[in-house]
């Protein structure tokens, strides 16, 4: 019985120094050592980042005192000192502190120190009473030139955008920043989408911002130079429709924010794109180039923003160096013209910060592009341009509280352009939007939306595209659950919704490959189901 009862307790003697046996050495103290010696460092970096802090603060105070011709006013300098007096206690505590903090906390704190995540995304299913869903913003005949519709209930895709950034700072001051952009989009629902997936990387590019060697220079003082693949960052949009009002995005180098005077700000950028492939046995890849000088009065309520496009090979021969001269042939469009190689566009915006004093904000913005920049939304990216081509638009939107428990957000945008792909081709519309929001608890609205755009298309057969004539409107219903109601921009927003669209028969004709026409989907009126969530942060 006395052996039987101690075996377990032999067979933990036995595991207790088997542990003791194949346990991790302790640390040598050449090891430890090291340990502080790098703790020490870390603290001597910061505390060289505080002492260029005081210095550069000291190098301000002395040129206030010689522009004013003498000492600065006591008050002023007294708090000045108090400011210097602060980072220079700062930079003490931690010198002090640094040696008792433990190295695998401080490792893991710089890893995670300036990183962040955001993103984009919407998904979502709708069906009519066929079984099908048709829908986007851009299904009608209008939105082969930009015109888009209300998006409210008349989407049918999931697309996401996912961002990595990391933030950092160097011992002089100056900041850094590294940003991954990816997206993707498609409209299948099915769960394992690998074979229709559209994976990209829409940005990558890095940043240098409060520059130490700018901050003598009041021009350069608060200027961020940036190069890589890029959204510019002053884009905005018409959220309502899914349409940017003006989106420049390529790949270049640029800066933001040079400041001649205090009320004054200008960003200035040379961005790339390519406009494909295209030849015969040798491609050539057509670029266009983008130079824009876009310039903030009054703290930024009016913008005015130029754009010069060049492409001078977006006419070039194409042809094989093996063929004869009278076989060679220059690039055309899809209707056998020669597009254009270069362009220009220009922006003037009032950006209100409310909504003409109310709760809200409101813009109006009226855009002008000829050649390469008749694409006034999407600046630079329309290689198909004629040289002869115009486009005008104009567009107003906001949004503000009608009382305790409704807002509204309306939206106008209006465009016309003349030869654009084809000699004596004319595209003009107008769309109307206003969405609606009534607050019925904090976690539940409804939101209503009514949509209607009126068209008078002429293509000229560009594309297969025909002249049409009409009309379109669009009415949804969206209960809606959110995290907290009282805002339009908060989210994740959880949606049902019905939507009824009608338009105008002559629509059905323009082109054989929209959703127009097609068979289950013919003017005469159309109700469709569905569920969507929209969220981003």
């Amino acid at each position: 019985m006395r052996s039987a009862v101690c075996r377990p307790w032999a067979g933990f003697s036995l595991l207790l120094l088997s542990t003791q046996l194949f346990a991790a050495p302790a640390p040598s103290i050449e090891e430890r050592l090291a340990r502080l010696e790098a703790r020490t460092s870390s603290a001597e970096a910061r505390a060289s980042a505080a002492e260029a802090d005081a210095a550069r603060l000291r190098r301000e105070v002395q040129q206030l005192n010689q522009q004013i011709g003498g000492r600065l006013p006591p008050p002023t300098e007294q708090a000045l000192d108090q400011r210097i007096a602060r980072i220079e206690a700062h930079q003490q505590a931690l010198a002090s502190a640094a040696p008792a903090a433990d190295s695998s906390t401080r490792a893991s704190e710089h890893l995670s120190d300036g990183f962040t995540f955001g993103g984009y995304a919407r998904s979502g299913f709708m069906s009519n009473g066929s079984g099908a869903g048709h829908g986007g913003p851009y299904l009608t005949p209008a939105g082969s030139v930009g015109g888009a519709v209300g998006r409210l209930g008349n989407e049918v895709d999931t697309y996401m955008e996912a961002k990595l950034a990391k933030e950092s700072q160097a011992d002089n001051g100056t900041r850094s920043k590294y940003l991954l952009m990816l997206a993707d989009g498609l409209e299948t629902p099915n769960d394992w989408t690998a074979a229709q997936s559209q994976l990209n990387v829409r940005q990558a590019y890095a940043e240098l911002s409060h520059l130490a060697s700018f901050q003598d220079t009041p021009l350069l003082r608060n200027s961020t130079l940036w190069a890589g693949k890029r959204f510019d960052r002053d884009n905005f949009d018409l959220h309502w429709l899914d349409r940017g009002i003006v989106f420049l995005a390529g790949t270049g180098g640029g800066i933001y924010d040079l400041q001649p005077t205090q009320d004054w700000r200008i960003n200035a950028s040379l961005i790339s794109r390519s406009y494909g492939d295209f030849g015969t046995e040798e491609k050539k890849d057509i670029r266009s180039y983008v130079a824009t000088l876009n310039q903030f009065f009054d703290q930024g309520r009016w913008q005015v923003m130029l754009n010069g496009i060049s492409s001078g090979q977006n006419d070039a021969d194409l042809s094989s160096t093996k063929t004869t001269p009278l076989e060679r042939k220059s690039r055309v469009n899809k209707s056998g013209f020669s597009p254009a190689t270069g362009g220009a566009h220009g922006l003037f915006a009032y950006h209100r910060p409310d909504f003409f004093g109310r709760e809200g904000y409101a813009k109006a913005v009226l855009l002008y592009g000829q050649g390469l920049g008749a694409e006034v939304n999407n600046i630079g990216a329309d290689g198909d341009l004629l040289d002869q081509a115009r486009t005008m638009r104009l567009a107003f939107y906001g949004h503000t509280r009608l009382n305790q428990d409704w807002r509204i957000a309306p939206a106008l945008i209006a465009e016309h352009s003349q030869h654009r792909y084809v000699p004596g081709d004319d595209y003009r519309y107008m769309t109307f939007n206003v969405r609606l929001a009534n607050e019925l608890s904090s976690n539940f609205e409804m939101q209503y939306e009514l949509s209607w755009q009126t068209m008078d298309l002429d293509a000229r057969g560009y594309d297969g595209r025909q002249a049409a004539k009409g009309d379109y409107w669009k009415l949804t219903f969206a209960p809606t659950f959110k995290a907290q109601t009282g805002d339009f921009f908060v989210r994740p927003e959880l949606r049902l919704f019905a939507t009824y669209m009608n338009w105008s028969k002559d629509l059905d004709n323009f082109s054989a490959t929209d959703d127009f026409g097609q068979k289950g989907f013919k003017s005469g009126g159309d109700w469709q189901l569905g569920v969507q969530m929209e969220t981003w942060f």
